[in-house]
């Protein structure tokens, strides 16, 4: 009987290292999900803002409604429009990727800087090619959103099922922020698919993506722990990385959804 594997759940982060949301359906585009880290923190010096410093970011909970985000921070709230921006671009960097952008609005900005402490501003990258991404695997210059490298980042449901196996605390999908969950079978074989095609989109799998202390952070608290990556290091380290999930691309655009079957 052959094996069938399906889309468990789909998520996009709006903006860069805040928290997620979960979809029902997505809109896949070469820079990855529409509307997914298309938005980031920068700092008094363009520098990208993350939870690797600022693990308070993951308390902060975004909603799309009626062309608005709106943002929930505490018993605080804030919003503003999917297509707002000022003009003035600012280049700044994603890692080693130049990336331009520009600030969404004064008032978002400052309502940021209040919040957290500091003074930051709310950026958007607005178009194909602002940022791009040398990915040496695929051999290939890839156009890529706000993300850490790759549009996409899939895990299968095993992977997950056999780390908390090894964990005394059990911990969730959303510790590692992926756009597409799969309901698999063994863990870490997602690794290894090559092609395969979700509803009408072909995916191409770019490379097993290497953790950070990032998945450390506890998504309900904010609080930075020592676990998952102290276990993960155990028995999914490879050279200088721990591996958990995969960095894919897509061949072309389209919708896929929760419950859509995966073809290889």
């Amino acid at each position: 009987m052959n094996t069938t594997y399906f889309v468990k759940e789909l998520y996009i982060y709006p903006v860069k290292s805040l928290a997620g949301i979960m979809i029902q359906s997505g809109r896949v585009e070469e820079m990855g999900f529409e509307n997914d880290r298309r938005w980031m923190l920068i700092d008094d010096e363009n520098q990208f803002i993350t939870q690797r410093k600022h693990p308070n970011l993951s308390q902060f909970y975004p909603e799309i409604k009626e062309g608005k985000i709106e943002i929930t921070y505490l018993n605080k709230k804030h919003g503003f429009f999917i297509d707002e921006s000022l003009d003035k671009p600012i280049l700044s960097k994603v890692w080693d990727d130049a990336s331009k952008v520009v600030e969404v609005n004064k008032a978002t900005s400052k309502w940021f800087s209040d919040c957290l402490g500091f003074a930051c501003k709310l950026v958007k990258i607005l178009e194909m090619g602002d940022r791009k991404h040398r990915s040496n695997r695929l051999n290939q210059t890839l156009n890529v959103s706000l993300a850490d490298g790759y549009p996409y980042l899939l895990i299968g449901s095993e992977s997950l099922d056999f780390l908390n196996e090894k964990l005394e605390e059990k911990i969730t999908i959303k510790r590692f922020r992926p756009n597409i969950v799969i309901q698999s079978q063994l863990a870490h074989e997602e690794d290894f698919w090559a092609v395969f095609q979700i509803g009408s989109v072909k995916f191409k799998n770019a490379k097993p993506c290497g953790r950070c202390v990032m998945v450390n952070n506890n998504p309900m608290t904010g609080v930075m722990q020592k676990e998952p990556l102290k276990t993960l290091s155990s028995y999914r380290k490879e050279g200088n990385s721990v591996l958990f999930g995969t960095n894919i691309v897509c061949l072309n655009e389209g919708i896929i959804a929760v419950g859509d079957v995966l073809r290889f």
